[in-house]
């Protein structure tokens, strides 16, 4: 660690609902991905993709069609690649207009000048599409100095544990319990980190009201980022 102090909080951001959002744009990708694979792409209307990893969001697409699909399977591989090209394109269109969540630019920046503070990614998108989205934002993913993707596990809960592994350089040990903090706005996000032990903090910014994500016991919950100075003590305390 080049004579630098050792982290004390690991504090893993989702992405889409939490940091910002696309305009459809993952959505719009997914569905492009897969309509040359089915019948009937209508099929996909009432798949919900908040909360879920990439390859199982695809899963879950070809089953609704009628194909059931393991999803280590070369085939889902094979269309998250096809949809990673696809999310480029529609990032780039004029029509899709980025949106950052209120209160997460000043929350990054005093996050990352915190000493004891590493900030991270814990997101089902890939790694890939996770950079796009962020780069579409105006976030330069270089600010997370760990990130664990659905790249890595297609099951949600298996990422906090790959995410605190990858920190173990920062911190000399493999962080866990509450120096781990997960940030996202659905219950997935909160019950995630429990194998590890993991703090949760549910925010209101996405389809899940307080009330709901308050109902899965996070640490705290907020209606969106932007009181930084309540965050902060949520996160750091």
């Amino acid at each position: 660690m080049s004579g630098e102090a050792p982290a004390r909080k690991l504090i893993l951001f989702d992405i889409d609902g939490t940091l910002l959002l696309t305009a459809g744009a993952g959505r719009r990708a997914i569905v492009a991905a897969l309509c040359d694979e089915v019948d009937d792409p209508a099929a996909f209307e009432g798949i919900r993709f908040d909360g879920k990893t990439d390859p199982q969001i695809v899963v879950e697409m070809l089953e609704a069609a009628g194909q059931a699909e393991s999803r280590e399977s070369e085939r889902v591989r094979r269309l998250c690649r096809r949809y990673l090209g696809l999310l480029a394109v529609e990032l780039e269109r004029s029509t899709t207009r980025t949106t950052l969540m209120p209160g997460v630019e000043p929350l990054l920046d005093r996050l990352q000048a915190h000493p004891d503070a590493v900030l991270g990614l814990l997101t089902g998108n890939l790694a890939e599409g996770a950079a796009l989205k962020l780069q579409s934002g105006g976030i330069d993913p270089s600010r997370f100095r760990v990130g664990a993707y659905g790249s890595d596990a297609a099951h949600r809960p298996d990422l906090p544990s790959i995410a605190a592994r990858r920190a173990e350089p920062l911190f000399g040990r493999v962080p866990s319990g509450a120096d781990v903090v997960i940030i996202g706005d659905t219950p997935a996000d909160i019950h995630c980190g429990q194998g590890i032990s993991a703090r949760a903090l549910g925010v209101a910014t996405g389809a899940y009201s307080v009330s709901d994500l308050a109902a899965c016991g996070p640490h705290a919950v907020f209606e969106d980022l932007s009181d930084t100075d309540r965050v902060l003590e949520a996160i750091l305390r």
